[in-house]
Parts: C-alpha cells; structure tokens; sequence
C-alpha cells in the first residue's frame, strides 16, 4: 500500500464519482425504451388487489408534467438496477489500492454479492409485500367508492419501498466485507441487537405505507431476519482474517 497526497484522493472521487453517474445516466437511457413495460409491470399489484377486492381502480395523472416524470422515475430505478454492478465497482476502485493483496481479492464476490442482494430485496417488497399491502389499503371502503390513485404517488411509493429494500438486503453483504476487512465485529453487532431492532422498527415503520401491525411484521421479520445473517456472516468473515493474513 502506499500513500496518496489529499488532493489526488479528491480527484480520484471525483472521477469514481463521475463514472457511477455517467453508467446511471446509461442505464437510465436503457431502461426509458422499456419504460411502459416496466410501468404495467410495476402496475400490476394494483390491478390484482383491485382484482381480489372486487372494484375498479383508476389511476390518474394531476398535471401535464405528470406522465414525463413519472416515466423518468420509472427509468431511474432501472438504470439504476443495470448500473449498480459498475457504480459498486467505482466504490470498489476508489477504495482498493488502500487494501492488501488478499483483501483486494474479495472484489468479485462483493460485486455479484451486491448486484444480487438489491435485486432480492427489491423483488421481496415487489412479491412479497406489496400484494399484501395494497389490498388491505384499498379494501377499507369496499365497492362504496371507485378509488382514482395518482399515477405519480403511486409509483412513489412503490419505487421507494423497492429501492429502500433493496439497499436493507445489501446488509449481509456489507457486514461480511467489513468484517473481512477488520473494520467491523460479530460480537458488535450481536451485542448491540436491541438497538438494530428499535432502529429496523423505525426503518419499517417509514417505508411502511400503512399503519396495520400484519403490513409492519411482513417488512420487519425479513429485516430482523437479514440483521442476523449478517452476525453470522461476520463471523465468517472473522474466522478467514487469521488465515489470509498468515499467507
């Protein structure tokens, strides 16, 4: 490892910096030709508890601008799907030449690791708790009102709910590269476990669109679920650290 003066350190995130965005602009630029698949993709919880609820379901656009936005948020979100491998290898780059050899070998799990785990996660709020949460919110009222739903909030919530999983499941992959990296303990993170519940409650309690308890438990569990893998793949990571620095 050799030092760096603090000035090249800045041009060098700069650059990392300018290259993530440039592969999310490209991404962005793939994913708009798809844009109305992705939208009745991204559409069709709605339709099937509209569906399993017995009522029609309208969505609507409040002004001009609306479809345009809503279309680039759309795009947004996959480019950034097809852009995070690269944008994780910016942060990768930027940090590796401070790493020993055998440190820098972890470069290609943490990358797939991390490609996978967001689109896990983001998959999980997709199937396994939007068709859960969208039917008790529009079963309230029944067939007594016909519900018009801006399009743009809509796919706000849903965008956000995705991305923010998608993030919560990259905790795994994060704890055990730190852990690798002797910048972070199981014993830790075990030992501070009723905060991490306190704080994943609070997580889920923001990116739960709803108030029910049966909605806040469908996205806690899971959250609880991952913070304890990551104790355990920390650990993991600790037992390899004696080995790789003998070698």
């Amino acid at each position: 490892m050799k030092e760096a003066p603090l000035v090249e350190h800045l041009e060098e995130l700069r650059a990392r910096l300018i290259w993530a965005l440039l592969s999310w602009a490209v991404g962005t630029g793939v994913a708009w030709t798809f844009r109305v698949q992705l939208l009745d993709w991204l559409k069709r919880p709605l339709d099937l508890a509209a569906k399993q609820n017995g009522i029609q379901v309208n969505l609507i656009v409040l002004d001009i601008t609306e479809p345009f936005l809503v279309s680039l948020k759309v795009a947004a979100f996959g480019g950034l799907v097809l852009a995070l491998p690269f944008i994780v290898y910016q942060v990768w780059a930027f940090i590796a030449p401070g790493l020993y050899e055998h440190e820098k070998r972890l470069a290609g799990p943490f990358l797939l690791g991390a490609g996978f785990s967001f689109a896990l996660g983001a998959l999980f709020a997709y199937y396994g708790f939007l068709p859960f949460a969208i039917p008790f919110l529009l079963g309230f009222l029944g067939d007594v009102v016909t519900p018009q739903i801006s399009i743009g909030r809509y796919m706000g919530q849903v965008l956000m709910m995705m991305t923010v999983m998608g993030l919560v499941f990259e905790m795994p992959v994060v704890s055990y590269l730190l852990a690798r990296l002797g910048l972070l303990s199981s014993a830790f993170l075990a030992r501070n476990w009723r905060l991490a519940v306190v704080l994943l409650l609070t997580l889920a309690a923001v990116i739960t669109p709803t108030v029910d308890v049966v909605s806040l438990a469908i996205v806690t569990g899971p959250l609880l679920v991952l913070y304890w893998i990551s104790v355990l793949v920390a650990r993991v990571a600790e037992r390899a650290r004696p080995k790789e620095e003998a070698a």
